[in-house]
């Protein structure tokens, strides 16, 4: 039986990560998981530089990927893509890590990601605050998007011409799926 190794935050800040691992960490329990390939990187990438594009022009906040927010507890996680707004970076440190929980996270599902596991980071972020949680299975080119005080979560498939839409929390920013979801 493996042995589960739990961390406070801040032993979990003076990790070093081995070459091709990330970790997070979840309610105290350090998760190991392998780095991403090249077409996760790539729709993460599309889709942070069309949001980074708008947010920044609009000086809503900050888009960030990769980046260790801190969520509630010994929780932190590294969404594969966040918007962070103006209002919940007064008084932040950019310079340090965890940022706060971000406005809005994006997770890029992979082959190696468990439905269970998922659905426990979907529910962290929401207990943190989070105010939408969007899900892209490439495979399937669908996208389930979760917020706070929904129970089942929309889903939007890039084959029926759905786009990445968050009207209360970014008006006016819209992209296809299908071009986000080759």
């Amino acid at each position: 039986m493996a042995t589960k190794t739990f961390l406070s935050v801040e032993d979990y800040l003076k990790l070093e990560e081995p070459p091709c691992t990330r970790y997070e960490l979840s309610e105290g329990e350090l998760i190991v998981t392998p780095s991403p390939n090249y077409y996760h990187n790539d729709i993460r990438d599309e889709f942070a530089a069309r949001l980074r594009g708008f947010v920044k022009n609009r000086r809503l906040g900050i888009v960030t990927c990769e980046t260790d927010v801190r969520l509630v507890g010994e929780t932190v996680r590294r969404p594969d893509a966040a918007f962070i707004s103006s209002t919940r970076l007064q008084g932040v440190d950019l310079d340090k890590v965890p940022l706060p929980a971000p406005d809005l996270a994006v997770e890029v599902v992979s082959a190696s990601d468990r439905a269970d596991d998922l659905l426990l980071k979907v529910t962290q972020y929401l207990a943190a605050g989070v105010k939408a949680v969007w899900l892209f299975y490439p495979n399937t080119r669908l996208a389930y998007r979760y917020s706070a005080g929904k129970l089942e979560p929309e889903v939007r498939s890039a084959q029926a011409g759905h786009a990445f839409e968050e009207p209360d929390m970014l008006a006016g920013f819209s992209v296809p799926l299908s071009e986000v979801l080759p």
